[in-house]
């Protein structure tokens, strides 16, 4: 039997008693229980007598938050705070969502990731061994929910971790995070989500060194032996929850784009790293080129970071100008993609799936100069030829976009559209001050990570962060209302328009995205035309009959205290 749950009239019922009701993040108030309520659920002597509401405890933990000495410890004491009392620190989320969703997901959280076994104090969410596959099905039933109990997975192999790679176990950070910005942006119900952690093992020797580490200790699995798991885990989704929306989050480049076109069909699924990704530039870029009044059809864009992020970005592109009425031959030749050994060409060895859609024709860039080291043709090269009115960072080298560089496009180009994508912020391409005063204010900038305005020349600029926050929990929220079968590229594409349509970048200064701290009402409008384009492409499973935003909106969790009775 569950040990609480919600009666008809929206209060906690539970069997739990005393400290056991202290010790549930779900229905723990704290000292805002009333004394009712601590008479009944024998709380009587182990809470101060005193009370407080949910507004003054609230700004008890702000003071706290702002006494910390790092942003790592401040991410510990909101992790302490999610595990004792979960609408408290949602609330606090809520009333303070820009600043500390840098705490709680990027940049912060990569070094929650390192430091994951170290810090460990209790498991969050459920974690799957691919050393034990027969216990896949069973472990997802570990919590007690039934198949209508969970709307949203977001599961992660910790392949490929932010820009800081495989860290094992520590990837459970990031599966966590990303949950707590679905219900802070978009009020999905924390209590219909999971993160997964597919402890495939770790390739980081550090790790495999650690004494402490507390994940599978030996190398990542063979492919074939990671596929069967992978396929263990998809099956034992179908089964125990039929109609959640599953999140691949941080899954290694060589299996992400994979995943997803082997799955993607199968139950509702999608990857951020490739799909929200691209959305978000997407709509960066929409802004962007509104502002330079030149058609998208006439942008050359360069991506430096030919991963999955990088061609998500491509293919995100290439789908709006397909939608366009542009063939997607022509489409795709407006890119030019770079990984670390240089250009993408036809025909060289390793390429990947995206990689080799991108890839330019030998004859092309037969007289163009190479790396003498590498032997690829390098960035400056490639921006030396092209002229890109667009470039992208998804490279993970910091300070890649140099001087020379941006000087050379912003040379042949008015509105140079530059877009340093990689974080944590040490990692980024360029910085957007650097970018501001190269480019003598011309340049349209979007970063990765979050940045303060820029004054230059009498002017304030604000930089837009590309967060994939503004897109995911908007587009969750509207494929789990409108209980979509599966997430279409239709979907995607109305999550990039919904967010273009909130901001005007032809203003001097204005950010190419919208503020972090109106990330609710971003996810509301995306919500929206989510759900709008499931029932359009014909996957919603709901009528989706009156008022859709008022529908969408009533459907957001809220972090307020319910009463809590005994059953």
């Amino acid at each position: 039997m569950r040990a609480a749950w919600l009666d008809d009239d929206g209060a906690w019922r539970t069997t739990l008693r005393g400290r056991q009701v202290l010790a549930d993040p779900r229905i723990n108030k704290g000292t805002a229980f009333s004394d009712e309520e601590r008479a009944a659920l024998g709380l009587v002597g182990l809470i101060p007598a005193g009370h407080l509401t949910l507004d003054q405890q609230a700004s008890r933990i702000y003071a706290q938050f702002l006494g910390q000495s790092s942003d790592l410890a401040r991410n510990v004491l909101l992790n302490e705070l999610h595990d004792r009392n979960e609408v408290l620190y949602y609330r606090v989320l809520a009333d303070h969502l820009s600043e500390m969703l840098p705490v709680i997901y990027t940049p912060t959280v990569g070094q929650a990731i390192e430091h994951y076994s170290h810090e460990y104090r209790r498991p969050r969410g459920i974690y799957l061994s691919v050393d034990e596959p027969g216990q896949i099905e069973r472990s997802l039933r570990a919590f007690g929910l039934q198949e209508d109990d969970v709307d949203l997975i977001v599961a992660t192999d910790a392949g490929a971790l932010l820009g800081i790679g495989d860290w094992g176990v520590g990837g459970m950070s990031i599966a966590v995070g990303k949950l707590a910005v679905y219900t802070a942006a978009a009020g999905i119900d924390p209590g219909r989500s999971l993160p997964v952690m597919l402890d495939v093992g770790t390739d980081r020797q550090a790790l495999l060194d650690d004494p402490m580490y507390i994940g599978n200790r030996h190398p990542r699995v063979a492919a074939d032996e990671y596929d069967a798991f992978l396929a263990a885990f998809i099956a034992a989704v179908g089964t125990v929850f039929p109609k959640a929306l599953l999140h691949w989050e941080d899954m290694g480049t060589a299996n992400a784009r994979r995943l997803l076109t082997q799955y993607r069909d199968k139950l509702p699924s999608f990857n951020d790293d490739i799909q929200g990704t691209g959305a978000i530039n997407l709509a960066a870029v929409l802004a962007a080129v509104k502002a330079t009044g030149t058609e998208l059809a006439e942008h050359r864009v360069v991506i430096f970071g030919a991963g999955s992020a990088g061609t998500g970005i491509a293919d995100q592109l290439t789908a709006a100008l397909t939608a366009d009425g542009l063939p997607a031959q022509r489409a795709r030749a407006r890119f030019w993609a770079v990984d670390r050994h240089g250009l993408v060409v036809a025909g060289d060895d390793g390429l990947t799936a995206g990689q080799r859609r991108y890839g330019r024709e030998r004859a092309e860039v037969a007289d163009w100069q190479r790396d003498p080291v590498l032997g690829g043709i390098p960035l400056a090269e490639v921006v030396r030829r092209v002229h890109p009115t667009v470039l992208i960072g998804t490279s993970a080298r910091g300070g890649a976009f140099t001087q020379e560089i941006v000087k050379d496009m912003a040379a042949h180009v008015e509105r140079p559209i530059i877009m340093p994508l990689s974080n944590p912020t040490e990692l980024s391409e360029a910085w957007p001050a650097d970018l501001i005063e190269w480019t003598g204010g011309r340049a349209l900038v979007a970063a990765g990570s979050p940045f303060p305005p820029i004054d230059y020349a009498g002017t304030r600029y604000a930089i837009g962060q590309a967060n994939n926050a503004l897109v995911f929990p908007g587009l969750g929220l509207g494929a789990i209302t409108a209980r979509a079968s599966r997430i279409t590229d239709g979907m995607l594409s109305a999550a990039a328009h919904a967010v273009a349509r909130l901001v005007d970048a032809g203003t001097p200064g204005a950010p190419l995205l919208p503020e972090m701290a109106a990330l609710r009402d971003t996810s509301l409008a995306v919500a929206v035309a989510v759900a709008e384009a499931a029932a359009a492409d014909g996957v919603a499973g709901r009528e989706l009959a009156g008022d859709l935003r008022d529908r969408v909106a009533a459907a957001m969790w809220q972090p307020v205290y319910r009463p809590v009775r005994p059953a």
